[in-house]
């Protein structure tokens, strides 16, 4: 029996308007076999986190380039904890400062893609994780 594709939610949260980074990359993880839904922007976290539930993913790429991302990154990681999805991989693209991802990642990001990473990173990253967490006890 194949492997399920690995099913990856790509979310636009807060006011920002601009999708065509968030666009790239759920293109891109098509391309390397995954499903992606797209749920558009002006996302809430508790629309991402519902949307998540319902489609049951493995994986949740936020883009985020408004700098609202302290409050809606960990905002996200509490409701993904409360519905007990910490197993849901969470990753975020976007203008986010250095000084700023230590405490994305103690939140529960699991990684900071920053401007001028390249698609197949992403990727590699995505698979990587999944693959390891899916990965039978042994």
């Amino acid at each position: 029996m194949p492997d399920k594709p690995i099913r990856v939610l790509v979310a636009k949260p807060g006011l920002d308007g601009h999708d065509r980074g968030a666009k790239i990359v759920a293109r891109a993880l098509r391309d390397a076999g995954m499903e992606v839904i797209y749920t558009g922007l002006r996302q809430t976290p508790e629309q991402i986190v519902n949307a998540a539930l319902q489609e049951d993913v493995d994986a949740i790429g936020i883009s985020i380039l408004s700098g609202a991302h302290n409050s809606i990154l960990p905002r996200i990681c509490e409701l993904l904890r409360q519905e007990g999805m910490e197993d849901v991989l969470l990753v975020v693209g976007g203008i986010i400062p250095n000084e700023d991802i230590p405490g994305l990642k103690s939140a529960g990001v699991a990684e900071v893609f920053q401007p001028g990473i390249s698609t197949q990173a992403i990727v590699d990253f995505i698979r990587t994780h999944i693959r390891h967490k899916n990965a039978p006890a042994g």
